[in-house]
């Protein structure tokens, strides 16, 4: 085996499997073309990445004449990432290969203890541990609140202050990479989902409040210390009303199953989300189509300030604000449209569903660990292990 040795061709290497990894079925000709590799340095680098158990190629289906090439894909050996998601009511995992594909999926509810939820996560990592042995590279987390240094900072919706998530992975020798969810799923939308190709994309979930991101060339602007993106604590809202956060008039309390019931005059629900879940099912009653229709204004009115601030290519929505728009696609639309500034009106960023949706937090987060997996310096340390077990025994 010939590893890949020089500092720059570990770069190229990286980039190449991020190549891969963004577009899944990617043919060598077109990782060529889009990295500028002449078709020489191409075949050199991905048959050194099939000897370290990177990469498979196999022949593309044939489109006429020119010199044939090959689908690039995930070796069967190659690493994986364990992805994790921790929301309100509950958590999942995946294991994922570079390819995107979610396998060994679990998911068991919680009583939001933070001591108690955190051993359960650690069993899912050693147990993949157990599985996938030196395959598995990272363990990358996507949580319901603001993270700030692998710490949950403030979790309104989970009943947590700051708590450190390194007891997940403690003992393993594996690293942690944590985000916010509404800020992967984003990044899910941006590499492979509705957004993708989009240089400027901002992505808007609502749930318990609304979250968010703004991706700038597949990656989050993330802001000065990784707490950006939370959109739903500008004050777009009622400046009587107190938000959990600690701030007063959060756009949160104007967009989701809180705000459906502060209009029907209901008490506060214990879970929002279902419970706006079973108002949209009641549309026929006047009382119901006013509440949502107010709900869905403020949610399209502050979709418009955010592009205006922001300029992007394309808006995608997940969660509530797809089911919230389609029950009032009129009442959307305007509110929208008199939200932008005067020259956006005439060609206005599409609005668009995402396409991952519930997996857009596990993809997101798997992204995010496939962004470590594919840098020299983690390549290089997979290669002299590969090496290694490959060497026939002395």
């Amino acid at each position: 085996m010939k590893p890949v040795q020089r500092r720059g061709q570990w770069q190229t290497a990286a980039d190449v499997l991020s190549r891969v990894a963004r577009q899944p079925g990617i043919t060598r000709a077109a990782v060529a073309k889009e990295l500028r590799l002449s078709t020489s340095t191409t075949t050199e680098i991905t048959a050194r990445l099939r000897d370290l158990q990177l990469l498979t190629e196999t022949p593309a289906p044939s489109q006429g004449r020119g010199r044939p090439t090959t689908v690039l894909r995930p070796h069967p050996q190659g690493p994986v990432v364990l992805a994790l998601e921790l929301r309100q009511a509950g958590w999942q995992s995946a294991v994922v290969s570079l390819d995107g594909v979610l396998t060994d999926r679990r998911s068991k509810g919680h009583r939001r203890r933070p001591a108690a939820v955190l051993a359960a996560l650690r069993t899912v990592v050693e147990d993949a541990r157990a599985q996938y042995g030196e395959r598995l590279l990272a363990v990358s987390l996507a949580a319901a609140g603001t993270v700030r240094a692998g710490h949950l900072m403030q979790a309104t919706t989970l009943g947590w202050g700051t708590v450190d998530l390194s007891p997940v992975v403690e003992g393993t020798r594996l690293p942690l990479l944590v985000g916010n969810d509404a800020t992967l799923s984003g990044v899910a939308e941006a590499r492979t989902g509705a957004a993708a190709g989009a240089g400027t994309a901002l992505h808007l979930i609502v749930e318990v409040g609304v979250g968010g991101t703004l991706i700038l060339d597949g990656s989050p602007a993330s802001g000065a210390t990784g707490a950006g993106g939370e959109y739903g604590h500008i004050p777009f809202g009622d400046r009587s009303l107190s938000c959990p956060c600690g701030a007063r008039g959060c756009w949160d309390l104007e967009v989701d199953g809180r705000a459906l019931a502060r209009h029907l005059g209901a008490p506060e629900p214990d879970d929002p989300y279902t419970y706006a879940e079973a108002v949209l099912q009641r549309l026929t009653e006047p009382a119901v189509k006013r509440a949502v229709d107010t709900v869905v204004a403020a949610l399209a009115g502050g979709i418009a300030g955010l592009v205006n601030a922001h300029d992007p290519q394309v808006v995608t929505l997940g969660g509530l604000a797809i089911p919230l728009r389609a029950a009032a696609p009129t009442t959307f639309t305007t509110a929208y449209a008199e939200g932008l500034m005067t020259f956006h009106r005439a060609n206005p960023p599409p609005v668009l569903d995402s396409t991952h949706q519930e997996t857009g937090p596990l993809r997101g987060a798997a992204a995010l660990g496939f962004d470590h997996v594919t840098t020299p310096a983690t390549l290089a340390a997979w290669a002299d292990r590969t090496a290694q077990s490959l060497s026939p025994a002395t």
